[in-house]
């Protein structure tokens, strides 16, 4: 079928839909990057995370004892305390995270900033499209693969506290400290056996993402063409503008005609327009010339405007084949042309007389 989507998209058509905002990324590269790598600044961060939770656990626990009394005072150096203590605990991981996303949906949106991303547009809260979007094969895909993840998750959650459930009783009888490390290290576990898993995820829905956006971007044959006419140009368009620049070209070279000073013709074949300004020019000048009709119409011009010419048809084929119109007329040619100058001159010499 002419409008069945065959093609793959073309660099312009990348260029355009990245305009728009529609680039492709995997959500899930970006959170099993997110989760993986702040799992292991984790893991170098935790003997400070234990430090700081640890003096503020001893320093408020032994106030327990000591503190009669709570006013304002006491209750925001508490708060600032926490507020410190969470910073200093957390603070480099929220940070992380941050970076982390950010250099990740950079890394495969090329950092695009699109103003149409932002628009409001409200085909999108259609509730037609949104039901054919329920029935899409994208959701019939999301829902699989969250349905998947659910049941990765809670298997993992599962076969992970099965093995350190017998531990939990014992923590009654241990140190505060030892039973909070137990409860970090069993996080730890938890989250290393969810990003091994989920790494396999990722990489199924990167590759699914990259061929569902090739196949929406593809462009139909029809689509090339009209993208080829636009990038070359219609050849229809192209020929009208080239036709009516002949035609301007054509207009300026005749008005220069009457200002020539002899045309030397072949004798209707070839036409040149010659003009020679001892003042102004180094070498005479071509103003105009032509074959055929426009030789034909030079002649014309010139005789209503009485310019001298002159027959010599090895020298007018041989101008109009290698010399420019308003530019200087070959070396080769400077001796035969100052002849029929000089007898150009001659003729108005007797004119005036």
């Amino acid at each position: 079928m002419a409008g069945e989507k065959t093609e793959k998209a073309s660099s312009k058509k990348r260029r355009d839909e990245r305009k728009k905002g529609n680039v492709f990324q995997s959500k899930d590269v970006i959170t099993v990057g997110v989760i993986a790598i702040s799992f292991i600044i984790l893991r170098i961060w935790m003997p400070n995370i234990f430090r700081f939770t640890k003096n503020a656990l001893v320093k408020y626990i032994s106030l327990i004892g000591t503190t009669t009394y709570i006013n304002d005072r006491f209750i925001v150096r508490t708060f600032k305390d926490i507020a410190v203590t969470i910073f200093q605990s957390a603070g480099i991981l929220f940070i992380s995270i941050i970076i982390i996303t950010i250099i990740l949906t950079g890394a495969q949106t090329k950092f695009l900033i699109s103003k149409e991303t932002i628009k409001i547009k409200f085909s999108k809260i259609s509730p037609l499209k949104g039901i054919k979007k329920m029935f899409s094969i994208r959701s019939l895909v999301e829902l699989a693969k969250n349905l998947i993840k659910i049941s990765i998750l809670a298997y993992i959650i599962y076969s992970t506290i099965s093995k350190v459930l017998f531990e939990v009783p014992k923590l009654v009888d241990v140190a505060l400290m030892s039973g909070i490390k137990f409860i970090f290290s069993t996080i730890l576990l938890l989250v290393k056996n969810v990003v091994i898993a989920f790494v396999a995820i990722s990489a199924f829905d990167y590759l699914f993402q990259w061929w569902e956006y090739e196949k929406n971007i593809k462009m139909s044959k029809q689509e090339v063409k009209e993208e080829y006419k636009q990038l070359e140009g219609d050849p229809q368009v192209k020929g009208k503008i080239k036709e009516k620049q002949r035609a301007i070209s054509m207009t300026r070279m005749m008005q220069q005609v009457p200002k020539a000073d002899v045309i030397i013709r072949n004798p209707t074949h070839f036409a040149i327009a010659i003009k020679y300004d001892l003042e102004l020019d180094s070498a005479p000048i071509v103003l105009a010339k032509g074959k055929d009709n426009i030789a034909k119409k030079i002649i014309e011009k010139a005789t209503e405007n009485n310019i001298n010419m002159i027959e010599n048809k090895p020298l007018a084929r041989a101008l109009y084949n290698s010399a420019e119109i308003n530019h200087e007329i070959p070396l080769e040619y400077y001796e035969p042309i100052a002849e029929i100058l000089a007898w150009v001159y001659k003729l108005k010499e007797k004119e005036r007389h």
